[in-house]
């Protein structure tokens, strides 16, 4: 049985903070705060229980602003 869900996880930020933080506020939602405590406490779970195809695309926008994403 194919999986339907995945989690997007931030393993990691790199080398650009900034950059993945806004990330993160544009695929979450979040305010800067919020962006910046989840992004600072990876490894953490971006998105929970999305589709494949908006999983692979949180994580292709991530790893473009230099974050390490794993999809569980």
């Amino acid at each position: 049985e194919e999986k339907t869900e995945f989690d997007v996880v931030l393993e990691s930020f790199g080398d650009n903070k900034v950059g993945v933080i806004k990330a993160v506020r544009g695929i979450t939602g979040l305010g800067l705060k919020e962006a910046k405590e989840m992004v600072e406490g990876a490894p953490k779970a971006v998105k929970e229980g999305v589709a494949k195809d908006e999983a692979e695309k949180i994580k292709k926008e991530l790893e473009e602003a230099g974050a390490k994403v794993e999809l569980k």
